[in-house]
């Protein structure tokens, strides 16, 4: 049985051919949402189909990876790959400027953690 279970079992960096960075800037808290030009039609890998349905609604990185199951980084370049498609929206991060940016930030950060 656990032959089967490990020959059916495809490692996550196998999905991003081995790379490691993205052509985006992804920290943990940028957002990412299904653009409009997310049809099931364009969607030519079983993972972006998974990544188009959790960014239904604005998700994290952090929260794209935890929820497909893969580690970060795998995460950052599936997600990369599919904004180079247009098939999501990467959202602009707070920058580092303004206080009250920083606060917004953290109050969804908590926001996020009382939802767990």
């Amino acid at each position: 049985m656990q032959e089967e279970t490990s020959a059916t079992y495809i490692r996550p960096y196998a999905w991003t051919g081995g790379r490691t960075r993205s052509n985006y800037r992804l920290e943990l808290e940028t957002l990412v949402s299904t653009s409009e030009f997310c049809h099931p039609s364009r969607l030519q890998r079983i993972e972006h189909h998974s990544i188009a349905e959790i960014c239904r609604h604005p998700r994290s990185v952090a929260e794209v990876g935890a929820l497909l199951g893969v580690p970060l980084g795998v995460a950052k370049v599936l997600v990369g790959d599919m904004a180079d498609l247009g098939l999501v929206t990467v959202h602009q991060t707070v920058s580092e400027s303004g206080t009250t940016s920083h606060f917004m930030l953290m109050e969804r950060v908590l926001s996020g953690l009382r939802r767990l």
